[in-house]
């Protein structure tokens, strides 16, 4: 079957080369390309890779994106032919570089209390009462995508507080972990759950943020000699924090980006897209150049990692900022942790697109 394109319309070649842009991804180059350049789609799960598509058509950003194949892939016997006939694949491009990185994140378990004592001394916040957030794209709608967020004193809008200011914040306190390292990765990583003293679980999600950038702690690390870069993952960071308690604040504060949380009433991690997210197929991008929603495929390598597959963009990060960048959703567990926590692998990243009836 064919499908006429409502929201792309016309693709538009650079010179005589193969390079097109998207209406609908301005930002986004892209390189027309074939299922051939795929080293692993032929070995595809076509059965998760529709089921995927399926799940993600439930939203209206998919539907707008793949318009009439959403309904199309509830009636298909043929799996891997719905996606042969009926996508184009174009591989996304960055001007500076012929690869991105790929990293992981994963669903932590903390060990926390209701209550303030013993171990349990490092609050979970909500997002505060005294925060705001402030758009001005009414007026200057160059500003659109300018998140800002501020405090109020003295009749004058400040920004809110970084993580070395935040001290008694206007805030509920969700719960009192065991571990300053873990509640600063449940930051990273978004969502997670908590394994109370009394044996209950919470399960908190993204409760939003104190505004500011996020720098990597990783980076500074490296930067200072802490760690080798070659060795650099989440469990040397945790390694190096257990042997210098004293430093551990000095170096979570070069991060001034605090996140906040909310107790969630479902018990999966659910992305900015709004679905459940899958382990090994969803992905966090940057929606600025990969529309969230889309259906993508990463041939990711490193030492430890041969990535070759389908993934759905379901999610975003502070962290994910290029074309060539995604952060890979692995689940829950110790093994997702160890996937996680090691994962820094060269990325090349294709999209699917709907193919143009240009008849």
């Amino acid at each position: 079957m064919r499908f006429i394109l409502p929201f792309f319309v016309v693709l538009f070649f650079v010179g005589c080369s193969s390079k097109v842009v998207v209406p609908a991804m301005p930002d986004t180059t892209l390189q027309k390309a074939d299922l051939s350049d795929l080293d692993g789609f032929n070995d595809e799960n076509f059965d998760e890779v529709v089921e995927g598509f399926i799940a993600n058509c439930k939203t209206k950003k998919t539907q707008e994106l793949y318009g009439s194949l959403c309904k199309d892939a509830l009636h298909v016997s043929d799996k891997k032919e719905f996606v042969e006939e009926n996508f184009e694949l174009y591989q996304i491009m960055d001007k500076e570089k012929d690869t991105g990185v790929l990293t992981g994140y994963y669903e932590p378990e903390l060990h926390g209390s209701l209550t303030q004592h013993d171990e349990y001394q490092y609050p979970l916040y909500t997002k505060p009462n005294d925060i705001y957030d402030i758009d001005f794209s009414a007026y200057y709608p160059e500003l659109k995508n300018y998140h800002l967020k501020g405090r109020l004193k003295d009749g004058k809008v400040l920004p809110y507080y970084t993580r070395a200011e935040q001290k008694d914040i206007n805030a509920s306190v969700i719960c009192y972990v065991d571990n300053k390292i873990d509640a600063f990765f449940l930051e990273i990583q978004g969502s997670g759950r908590i394994r109370l003293d009394n044996n209950d679980t919470l399960f908190v999600g993204y409760g939003g943020n104190n505004g500011h950038k996020y720098q990597s702690v990783g980076k500074y690390l490296i930067s200072s000699g802490t760690i080798e870069k070659k060795n650099m993952s989440l469990q040397k960071i945790k390694e190096w924090a257990e042997k210098n308690p004293q430093k551990v604040d000095d170096v979570l504060n070069h991060n001034p980006r605090v996140v906040y949380f909310k107790k969630k009433q479902v018990t999966d991690v659910r992305g900015a897209l709004g679905v459940a997210l899958t382990p090994m197929r969803s992905a966090a991008v940057d929606s600025k150049y990969i529309p969230l929603g889309s259906m993508l495929y990463i041939d990711a390598k490193d030492i430890y990692h041969n990535i070759d597959r389908v993934v759905f963009a379901q999610d975003r990060g502070s962290a994910i900022k290029s074309p060539i960048r995604a952060d890979l959703f692995t689940g829950f567990g110790d093994k997702a942790l160890d996937i996680a926590g090691n994962l820094k692998a060269k990325l090349k990243i294709w999209i699917f697109l709907p193919k143009v009836d240009v008849r």
